[in-house]
């Protein structure tokens, strides 16, 4: 059976695919399906918009579809960007943007507990539906370091590490991303389902 994953991110495939593969005969991005569509993430959750993303692809494609949704939550701003991390400058995928105005916004605080959110949907033709959510723990530093990972990788530190994500490798990163973790769950829920 194929699986179609509702992105063309690079950094997110490569996971996934990695992942997912000894469970579908064939794992492909939208872009090597063939497929050009856009979900309106208009979702109040994280798992409202996986779950839109998937079924609209399962849909479109007649073949599984998975899609993610993920994001950061800052306790001091009540748990933004959230839903919006991807556009919270104004502008979508603008991730230098978006860690200046997080910086910008935290001035002045010493809250800096922060998490991210991965929300994942498993979406069958059939309408079937497999879900799974997970976290990642830290603080938001001062400033950025590291070239590895994307988005707020720069600024999310790990404190027991003293390090930020995007100062680890990327193995180590999956390891215990939330994304990873969430994948890892999935993958457990695929194993013991009938589905």
């Amino acid at each position: 059976m194929k699986l179609i994953i509702a992105s063309n991110n690079a950094h997110k495939l490569t996971e996934m695919k990695a992942i997912l593969a000894p469970f579908f005969d064939d794992v492909q991005s939208m872009r090597e399906a063939g497929i050009e569509h856009e979900t309106v993430e208009d979702g109040k959750t994280f798992m409202e918009n996986a779950v839109k993303k998937a079924r609209e692809l399962a849909e479109i494609s007649g073949c599984c579809a998975i899609a993610d949704d993920s994001g950061l939550c800052v306790d001091a701003l009540g748990g933004a960007p959230g839903v919006y991390s991807a556009r919270h400058s104004g502008v979508h995928g603008d991730d230098k943007a978006n860690n200046r105005k997080l910086l910008k916004e935290l001035e002045g605080t010493n809250d800096r507990g922060a998490h991210y959110t991965c929300a994942i949907a498993l979406v069958w033709p059939d309408g079937r539906l497999l879900t799974a959510e997970d976290y990642l723990y830290g603080e938001i530093a001062h400033d950025e370091r590291g070239s590895n990972g994307f988005g707020y990788d720069p600024l999310f530190l790990l404190p027991e590490r003293g390090l930020r994500t995007a100062e680890i490798s990327p193995e180590e990163k999956n390891r215990i991303s939330h994304r990873g973790k969430a994948l890892r769950q999935l993958v457990e829920k695929l194993k013991s389902s009938e589905i």
